[in-house]
């Protein structure tokens, strides 16, 4: 990894899932063992910071002991709207996880795509979800994830009008430590330690030109 940047490793969903899965999801969740396997890996890299998206309940019971066993932080991005439901955080759940010194960031209000929002879904997904987890944690809300990693330049746009201090992509390549746009890598299912360690670490050059071209690609069209 070179030196001034940052990496970000996103987790999705840890163990049995307890809800029904969107298509195509399956590939995001990880056993409760490789889990464990992957954060002692993660935990020793320089630089990196860890995230977790979509809301599940295995965030509060298996994601914020594995953090805690080894003083670890992370941020929690919330979908607004899956509150309460089942198989995923309760308020109570995200006030636990603010309270134990972890982030809490918005993942909009319905898990949908956030190119090509008309202005009164956009308007839900960018200000009502955020005003919600807001006054869950009882403290201003101001970093965000796009849902399925989709944004485009009207996205980040609006974003950065409703002042959001930083947004998170799934881009999979490093990021500046203080840039407003911050690319993560996603853990997949087949992730062991070792492959993980080779695709964020050793990427090689083309995959890291390819990879920064489709940020560019996403931040202009």
């Amino acid at each position: 990894m070179r030196r001034r940047q940052v990496v970000n490793i996103l987790f999705h969903g840890i163990g049995e899932p307890r809800r029904p899965l969107e298509p195509g999801e399956a590939k995001y969740w990880v056993g409760v063992d490789r889990f464990h396997q992957l954060l002692d890996e993660v935990a020793g890299w320089p630089s990196v910071r860890i995230s977790f998206d979509d809301s599940n309940s295995s965030d509060l019971e298996i994601g914020l002991p594995a953090l805690r066993e080894r003083g670890l932080t992370a941020t929690f991005f919330v979908i607004a709207g899956r509150l309460g439901q089942p198989g995923s955080l309760t308020a109570d759940d995200v006030r636990e996880l603010r309270t134990s010194g972890m982030r809490v960031g918005s993942h909009g209000m319905w898990h949908r795509p956030w190119r090509r929002l008309g202005r009164e879904h956009m308007h839900e997904e960018f200000v009502q979800a955020r005003e919600i987890i807001s006054a869950v944690v009882g403290a201003e809300v101001d970093e965000a994830a796009c849902p399925l990693g989709r944004y485009d330049r009207a996205v980040l746009t609006e974003l950065r009008r409703l002042r959001y201090q930083r947004v998170f992509t799934s881009d999979q390549r490093p990021a500046s430590p203080d840039a407003w746009v911050q690319a993560r890598y996603s853990v997949l299912s087949h992730h062991s330690p070792t492959t993980l360690r080779a695709a964020v670490v050793a990427p090689g050059p083309l995959r890291r030109m390819r990879k920064s071209a489709v940020g560019v690609a996403k931040r202009w069209r």
